[in-house]
């Protein structure tokens, strides 16, 4: 399913896992998307390992780093999607670096190709974005995915609103991935953007980990974002589809 019609229609409580690619194990993807759809999540975020992952703390740090040690790349990524075809919305994420390298057209086409149909770039200002690459994404129908913060200015939200296509990534913290806050801090925040009634979804990201987290966002938004305590839960793992299963099934 593209990204873009599941936002139609303003659902509610939508669930977001996040998974770094070749992580546990250089295959471990083919298992965990299907996985994944299988335990309900409605939308899959897919982490390109890079080596100095800015927006990430240290779970998905090291997640990235074992990725890496495992062989993982671009087009073992892309293959390993293109091998299971899920129908849960599938969203990439990724520092710039690594889309350049492989080449911008290239690897929006062969986004396409594969059904991812959403990025998220924490490093690609909008502006840039606009000027040189809105015109490629939106010609392989790749909803580009924009982050705020609680430093984000209104007049900027509503930029950013503006030039969204599916959802906003609303980041609870300034902070990285996996710290120690938790998300009930961002109460203040989270009614702010709430209030600002915007034309586009809102999910929430970092600091979730758990129902009471899920719960807790979804008051205020569309859904919400996990990632380290998903990479957490699986880090270890003797049984990787037994464990997604139960994951995601603590979490809705």
């Amino acid at each position: 399913m593209n990204i873009k019609k599941l936002f139609k229609d303003n659902p509610q409580k939508l669930l977001n896992v996040y998974i770094t690619a070749g992580y546990p194990h250089l295959k471990s993807l083919e298992e965990i998307l299907p996985t994944l759809e299988k335990a309900g999540a409605d939308i899959v975020e897919v982490g390109i390992p890079y080596s100095d992952p800015i927006s990430d703390g240290l779970t998905i740090q090291e997640s990235n780093a074992v990725a890496i040690e495992n062989g993982i790349n671009m087009d073992l990524i892309f293959n390993q999607i293109e091998n299971v075809r899920v129908e849960t919305p599938l969203i990439l994420m990724g520092y710039f670096n690594s889309m350049l390298h492989y080449g911008i057209t290239k690897f929006c086409s062969r986004c396409k190709e594969v059904g991812v149909s959403g990025l998220i770039v924490p490093d690609l200002p909008i502006n840039v974005y606009l000027n040189k690459y809105q015109t490629v994404f939106e010609d392989n129908e790749i909803s580009n995915i924009f982050l705020v913060t609680p430093d984000t200015p209104d007049d900027r939200i509503k930029f950013i609103d503006e030039h969204s296509s599916s959802f906003i990534y609303a980041v609870s913290s300034s902070s990285t991935t996996g710290n120690s806050k938790t998300v009930n801090d961002s109460q203040h925040y989270l009614k702010r953007l709430k209030a600002m009634d915007l034309d586009n979804a809102v999910l929430v990201g970092f600091n979730i980990r758990n129902k009471e987290n899920y719960e807790f966002v979804c008051e205020y938004s569309s859904g919400a974002i996990i990632g380290s305590a998903f990479i957490k839960h699986i880090s270890n793992s003797k049984n990787l589809t037994e464990d997604v299963m139960s994951f995601v099934q603590s979490i809705k």
